[in-house]
């Protein structure tokens, strides 16, 4: 067993050359390999996606790009690839692939989010939690971590502002691989080291990430078979609440148009529509009051999504009761259940509040990355007690889903984004 643990902790010999160049046409973009100096070695990516996997981080340095009038992000707007000895203020066990990624989903998100101290909890490339407050980032940590504390355990958080001692304390509080913050004020970063294995990142370029947001850089897909994919990266078009496009829809000489969202509900989709950025495709969020209640990600049909995504809701709202006021997780409290009647009996006694609560999901505003091609989704959703729902619009049956939500008592909102947002 020691031996199977050993490949979790051994650095891959990297066998990438120190420089990229990549031609398109006739640009060119110049990269460089990222290593850092890491006790008295000189080390790159600890590994790829897995342990036997080498692999090696590039830095855009050199070069540029402008396809179709449109100039890609270039050299010296690094974030993560830009990252330094004097950035990495604690290695931990060395990062990996998918720490890096991690936390750069995370800043692909943040980068919509700018307007009020924001974190993103991350694990396997998606949102755990995520939420946004005028309180600080503590208030905004402890609130992304409750919406779903069971995938947050040993995840990457990410801040749009400096990390406080408060904060640090309540990062210490539970197990987290990485830490990334424009700053750390006081105390916080000897209160961080404490823990000697978490990765703790300076990303000076968070403070300032509204920067970037209107421009897009190259995404390239490599395919199985050597080939590559080259895109523009997704540009999300909802800024303000403005941005939405009223729902309405006419088929067969029948016109019909939603509620337009209250102030409040269209701060929550302005949010909601910010995280969807990061989230694999098909997906549905569900949030409240500038926090997530629930994220479903990567399910082939929108309905199921939904269905999956209530059942998450129900199972975390339970979870957090167990934990909260027996200290046991969810799944615990279910096994410690079996041999004892009064253990029995709580778990009883918290399912059924979840049930009568919904699991958190009355009042919800609710996105989706891509149209509902049925009503049966969103119909779903309202039964949970959603109020307000953003979609992009465009499908032959947007007006059986308009339907939906004006049937609805009482009346859901609904608003088209006008783009899509899958992400693969």
């Amino acid at each position: 067993m020691s031996d199977l643990k050993k490949m979790y902790h051994t650095v891959q010999k990297d066998p990438f050359p120190a420089d990229m160049s990549l031609r398109l046409g006739d640009q060119e973009l110049v990269f460089r390999k990222r290593v850092w100096s890491i006790g008295g070695e000189d080390l790159g990516l600890r590994y790829g996606e897995n342990p036997d996997q080498p692999a090696a981080l590039y830095e855009l340095t050199g070069g540029g790009l402008t396809v179709g009038g449109v100039a890609l992000r270039g050299p010296g707007q690094g974030l993560v690839s830009a990252l330094t000895e004097e950035h990495m203020l604690q290695a931990g066990k060395h990062p990996g692939k998918i720490n890096l990624t991690d936390v750069d989903n995370g800043i692909n998100i943040l980068q919509y989010l700018t307007a009020k101290p924001a974190c993103v909890i991350l694990k396997h490339n998606n949102p755990c939690g995520a939420a946004w407050t005028e309180d600080g980032p503590a208030v905004a940590l402890t609130r992304a971590f409750e919406s779903d504390r069971i995938a947050a355990f040993g995840g990457t958080v990410v801040f749009n502002r400096p990390v406080d001692e408060a904060c640090a304390q309540t990062i210490n509080s539970s197990y987290f691989e990485v830490v990334a913050a424009p700053g750390y004020t006081g105390d916080s970063l000897s209160i961080l080291k404490k823990r000697k294995n978490l990765r703790i990142l300076h990303i000076p370029g968070l403070a300032d990430l509204g920067s970037l947001a209107g421009q897009p850089f190259l995404d390239l897909k490599s395919l199985a078979d050597g080939g590559v994919v080259a895109q523009f990266s997704f540009v999300n078009r909802i800024r303000t609440a403005d941005d939405f496009l009223s729902a309405s829809a006419e088929k067969d000489g029948v016109s019909v148009a939603a509620r337009k969202p209250t102030p409040a509900e269209a701060d929550d989709l302005l949010f909601a529509w910010a995280v969807e950025a990061g989230v694999s495709s098909n997906s549905v969020i569900f949030v409240r009051d500038g926090c997530t209640v629930a994220i479903g990600t990567g399910e082939q049909d929108r309905v199921g999504c939904v269905e999956l995504t209530i059942y998450k809701a129900y199972t975390k709202y339970a979870d957090l009761l167990a934990f909260k006021e027996l200290g046991l997780s969810l799944y615990e409290l279910k096994e410690k259940a079996k041999a004892d009647a009064e253990t029995a009996a709580r778990l009883k006694d918290i399912e059924a509040r979840t049930a009568e609560a919904k699991g958190g999901l009355p009042g919800t505003a609710l996105v989706s990355d891509g149209f509902f091609p049925f009503r049966d989704g969103v119909d779903l959703a309202l039964a949970q007690g959603v109020v307000a729902i953003a979609q992009p619009g465009g499908s032959i049956r947007d007006v059986e889903v308009i339907r939906a939500v004006n049937e609805s008592v009482p009346q859901a909102a609904m608003v088209f984004t006008g783009q899509r947002s899958f992400k693969h």
